[in-house]
């Protein structure tokens, strides 16, 4: 009775279940190293801050509405056209925009069955139903996807190289997949962890949207640029698709500050390649430093790992002991990988802190 009274969400809004992020604070313990957010343990350049800094002179002002100044930054980087540029809030807020654009009821939207959680998220906040393709070897699989296309599919997201597992589908792979698919299915590259890739079959999609016209490439700041708190990505697109986004995404859907940041920070090239050359050494020392405990640790292209437990309970309590120890990691039972748990590159102390802790639950009977 009383619920009639009040405004109602559309249906299934409420069977949505919210993304929840890793958690950034450990009770009790003094010092903290977060580790559960694939956050740069080198963090944002000093020539981003101080644009950052520079731009409270500005509060005032409304940014620009267009990012024109940094989708040009981002043009001169990868050589691209700014005008088949849009940039958002993060890449969520592009997700939720591709997904508003192209997704109404009773469409289909595919996703992987370990992918981004945000993908489904934003599909049936559309009233689109949201289709899991499943994975062979914790990695997307074109054939699976293929598999899953009906009439009714019109957005196919792929996160490449995928969050949280860490594996990435080789560009032929990615190529073949959408020359199969027909020609009104969305193909969206979301590569949030392409910058750390260091493997001679992988490329983000730039090739791929430059010549099709149902490619979309996402990318975001949040990473290797240390920006996540500014909320900024971008995506590169046909034009088609420049058009129908900059129709429904809100006029000033980028902060003033963010915008001088993001500028600021692409075009210093030598923070990045720092911080490439400092995760290119520690995954791989934390991978075989892992996998000497006896764990399984997915290999990985971006800038964590995926370490395997024998139970959900075992990794429930791995990461309750390394919590004590004010480490703190992400548990992955939303993304159905319950007995596993993801850690991301840390600084050089974070790294050996956390392999003593595993070791040291490892040898304590668990």
């Amino acid at each position: 009775m009383m619920t009639a009274n009040r405004p109602q969400p559309r249906p299934g809004v409420l069977d949505i279940a919210p993304y929840v992020p890793g958690k950034s604070t450990a009770p009790g313990v003094a010092k903290v190293y977060k580790l559960s957010s694939n956050e740069t343990p080198l963090g944002p350049s000093e020539g981003a801050m101080a644009a950052y800094r520079a731009a409270a002179e500005h509060l005032h002002d409304y940014p620009d509405g267009a990012a024109a100044r940094l989708r040009v930054a981002i043009g001169e980087a990868f050589g691209l056209d700014p005008e088949r540029i849009v940039c958002g809030a993060g890449s969520d807020d592009l997700i939720h925009l591709l997904a508003a654009a192209y997704l109404k009821d009773g469409d289909e939207a595919i996703y992987t069955t370990h992918g981004f959680l945000i993908y489904p998220i934003a599909t049936l906040a559309t009233g689109a139903k949201a289709v899991a393709a499943p994975e062979t070897n914790f990695t997307a699989d074109a054939d699976a996807i293929l598999a899953k296309v009906s009439p009714r599919t019109r957005i196919v997201f792929i996160a490449n190289p995928n969050n949280p597992t860490g594996t990435y589908m080789p560009f032929d792979e990615v190529r073949r997949l959408q020359r199969s698919l027909p020609g009104n299915v969305l193909l969206v590259l979301d590569a949030a962890y392409a910058e750390y890739v260091r493997r001679n079959d992988y490329e983000a999609g730039i090739e791929l949207v430059a010549t099709s016209e149902n490619v979309v490439m996402l990318r975001t700041f949040s990473k290797i640029y240390g920006l996540a708190a500014l909320r900024l990505g971008w995506m590169y697109a046909p034009a088609s698709v420049i058009d129908a986004v900059n129709r429904i995404r809100g006029p000033f859907n980028v902060n003033g500050p963010a915008i001088e940041a993001g500028i600021a920070a692409i075009r210093d090239t030598a923070h990045v390649e720092r911080s490439r050359e400092h995760n290119t050494k520690w995954i791989s020392w934390l991978t075989d430093e892992i996998g000497k405990l006896g764990l399984t640790v997915t290999p990985s292209a971006a800038n964590f790992v995926l370490i395997h437990f024998k139970s959900e309970k075992a990794a429930a309590d791995a990461n309750a002991f390394l919590m004590k120890r004010g480490i703190i990691v992400r548990q992955v039972t939303a993304y159905k990988l319950p007995n596993c748990l993801r850690m991301s590159v840390g600084t050089e102390e974070a790294n050996h802190l956390a392999v003593q802790a595993l070791r040291d639950f490892l040898g304590s009977g668990a």
